[in-house]
């Protein structure tokens, strides 16, 4: 093992980063103990990133993670990994027309030896896993893919769903919940037309997500009553659901607020990100002006749930690379300090690509060379003030 890679070596570029961040943000001892003892959360503090390896439908097409990043990852003092999965992309069914009801239990072990392997190695390099189905049967929160019945109100949905929950739970009984846990499905959206992304909708209606997210519990439960299960927030993961309280379940909120900073010029939600006028932090936004205090309001309700012992995370964060660098970096501070000022982690979106710390493909960023990957050693140091 190389120096770099040493646990010993792990463990204190770690605590340089904690007192570079207590440094940064003028912590004393005192004022530490004060935010340690404020902190409810039962979830732990997981700090690190998504993982888009299996985000596609189609396996193949996932944006490859090499192992070197996990290793990356752990010496920079990060310790979670995330990794979302599209349900197809781990069965076999005919891919030239849209699958069928009876398809979607039709698991391809070599597909899934390929999620083994990743998780795997996460844990080899000391990182927790959150398993995430992203595109579960009967939902997404994107398009592009035909679901063939609606989770939310079907219970053949409903049924498969439970189906995938207990190949994994079964698949992974002997995994402690301090290694890997499960997130149940991505962003809870309702659709008028599930299958197209531009119609309208909002929060599934309570009563029937509560139905869905009761099923997958008890159904992992029954497999390994101590595996540690999270159910994300409702209208697409930034609505706390104070009704799910009753269900041994952690809940993952988002770091996407305001969305015109975080998904500036995104064109999965702008039909013409062109004509958008360039945002600022704090700053005014369609005559209503954003600072601190807004995200703050945003967040009460989520902390209303670690009052009242709720385990809260933050599954996804961060920000498109089409906003301006200096402005992603003013306010996503903000975003962080209040996150961990309550005890909450989170995980970046992705770790190399359009949101992430590696070739983001940001037109305003000086790149470090990183090993012939690019850098953006200013986001990474504002991380790692928090891992």
């Amino acid at each position: 093992m190389d120096n770099l890679h040493h646990p010993h070596r792990r463990d204190f570029i770690k605590k340089s980063a904690l007192a570079t961040a207590g440094l940064g943000m003028g912590l004393t001892a005192q004022s530490e103990a004060f935010i340690s003892k404020k902190r409810k959360n039962k979830l732990p503090q997981w700090r690190g990133f998504n993982l888009l390896d299996f985000f596609s439908p189609e396996m193949d097409k996932g944006r490859k993670n090499k192992e070197e990043n996990l290793k990356w990852m752990a010496d920079w003092g990060f310790d979670f990994v995330r990794i979302p999965i599209s349900y197809p992309s781990y069965l076999q069914f005919d891919r030239s027309k849209p699958i069928l009801p009876e398809e979607v239990l039709n698991f391809d072990e070599a597909k899934l030896e390929e999620i083994d392997k990743l998780i795997y190695q996460a844990h080899s390099h000391g990182l927790h896993v959150s398993l995430n189905l992203h595109r579960a049967p009967g939902f997404c929160i994107n398009a592009g893919f035909i679901e063939p019945y609606n989770l939310w109100e079907d219970q053949e949905a409903l049924d498969a769903f439970c189906s995938h929950w207990e190949m994994w739970s079964k698949r992974y009984k002997h995994i402690s919940s301090k290694k890997l846990s499960f997130d149940l499905v991505n962003e809870p959206f309702k659709r008028q037309d599930p299958n197209d992304q531009h119609s309208p909708g909002g929060p599934v209606p309570v009563e029937e997500y509560h139905k869905v997210a009761k099923a997958a519990l008890q159904t992992i439960k029954g497999i390994n009553k101590k595996r540690l299960v999270i159910a994300n927030g409702n209208g697409g993961g930034g609505i706390a659901v104070p009704e799910l309280a009753d269900l041994e379940l952690g809940q993952s909120c988002r770091g996407y607020f305001p969305g015109h900073i975080s998904h500036h010029k995104a064109s999965w939600v702008h039909k013409d990100p062109d004509s958008l006028p360039e945002p600022s932090w704090p700053g005014t936004h369609n005559e209503s002006y954003y600072a601190r205090e807004n995200i703050e309001k945003h967040y009460a309700p989520w902390i209303e749930l670690l009052k009242k012992g709720v385990g809260v995370h933050c599954g996804e964060c961060g920000s498109f690379n089409k906003t301006p660098h200096d402005v992603f970096l003013a306010w996503f501070g903000d975003v962080l300090d209040i996150l961990h000022e309550n005890g909450i982690g989170f995980g970046i979106w992705e770790f190399s690509g359009t949101f992430g710390v590696m070739n983001s493909g940001r037109v305003d960023v000086e790149y470090e060379d990183w090993y012939g990957q690019k850098l953006d050693r200013k986001m990474l140091n504002l991380l790692m003030k928090y891992a």
